[in-house]
């Protein structure tokens, strides 16, 4: 069994990307901010909404979601920022190579996750900008049967994109998610990157 498939990894993903995973899955109840950021949140989740309605688990369905992911995140950001420090000691090559693979395999999970629309809604609400350019978006995911969860999303707009660079359920972040298991995963096979493409690779094909 491979590390990303420990107990250890499943518990630490529970709280962020395997929960991130799920909140994408949601159709909007529209309670938001009269602004860009806002509207762009609710733009992605309805596109991934009529994705979920309209394909079946399959490749078809993992070519849309690959398509979402690199038109409304920002994978180089996310990428670069959840390698950490091994991103300096990768060659262009390597890099480009894990980008591939972490979106891929990314799409790959999010096809066999998404099961069929169960009623969930988002409502978006308050928006706040940083000093980076990052605007904050503050949504709250309704469940019929338990307590809503706290979902921020981080947005950058550059030249008129914006773009996701991170999301945040009660409070753990997608990117640093990903840097703890990705670095685990790197020291446990020898310090070696090539390591982990290799087994991003791997999980995209199953």
């Amino acid at each position: 069994m491979s590390q990303f498939a420990s107990r250890r990894h499943v518990l630490r993903l529970a709280a962020g990307a395997a929960a991130i995973a799920s909140t994408l899955s949601v159709p909007l109840a529209v309670h938001a901010a009269d602004a860009p950021a806002a509207t762009f949140i609710e733009s992605v989740a309805n596109r991934v909404i009529e994705l979920i309605k309209s394909t079946t688990p399959g490749p078809a369905r993992e070519a849309a979601f690959k398509k979402v992911l690199e038109t409304d995140f920002d994978l180089n950001f996310m990428g670069r920022s959840a390698l950490g420090t091994h991103w300096n000691g990768t060659t262009p090559e390597e890099q480009q190579r894990f980008l591939k693979a972490a979106a891929s395999a990314e799409a790959h999970a999010y096809s066999e996750r998404f099961g069929q629309y169960l009623g969930q809604t988002l409502s978006v609400g308050r928006v706040s900008p940083r000093p980076n350019g990052v605007s904050v978006v503050d949504s709250k995911l309704n469940q019929s049967n338990g307590q809503p969860i706290s979902i921020q999303w981080e947005v950058r707009d550059e030249a008129g994109r914006p773009r996701i660079t991170d999301v945040k359920v009660e409070g753990v972040s997608m990117v640093m998610t990903r840097r703890s298991d990705f670095n685990s995963y790197i020291q446990n096979h020898g310090g070696k990157v090539d390591a982990l493409i290799a087994e991003l690779e791997s999980r995209a094909k199953q």
